[in-house]
């Protein structure tokens, strides 16, 4: 068994993966002609987004993201060999700037920003 996606319920698509190429470079691989759901190419196991709309047709039940929530329940984390250079294009790109690029004392290089949706993103170097 392999990890091949992970989805994250947004209010629209396609500004949400227009978000994700210009605050971090990823190229979108798949967007439905619905608009309820799409992929991000992010390597081995793909970010993907769906709608609130498709969310609430799976009857599994799940919590609408916001802007306005002041923690998260989970995190991304996208690794960097840069993270000064990625926080500062998120932000530039609309991200909420959390916490500005740390160095913690296992040697690893930390920053936090919330997307367009609210989502909690963690911007690493490499451990």
């Amino acid at each position: 068994m392999k990890l091949g996606y992970t989805i994250l319920y947004v209010e629209d698509v396609k500004e949400t993966l227009k978000f994700y190429e210009e605050a971090f470079g990823f190229k979108e691989l798949f967007l439905h002609e619905s608009g309820d759901y799409g992929e991000l190419d992010t390597g081995d196991t793909k970010l993907a987004f769906a709608s609130h709309v498709l969310a609430e047709s799976n009857d599994v039940g799940f919590s609408k993201s916001s802007k306005n929530k002041e923690k998260s329940t989970m995190e991304i984390a996208l690794v960097t060999d840069d993270v000064r250079v990625a926080f500062d294009r998120a932000v530039r790109a609309g991200a909420i700037a959390l916490h500005q690029p740390k160095e913690k004392p296992w040697g690893q290089t930390v920053a936090y920003i919330r997307d367009l949706n609210g989502f909690l993103v963690e911007l690493c170097s490499p451990i």
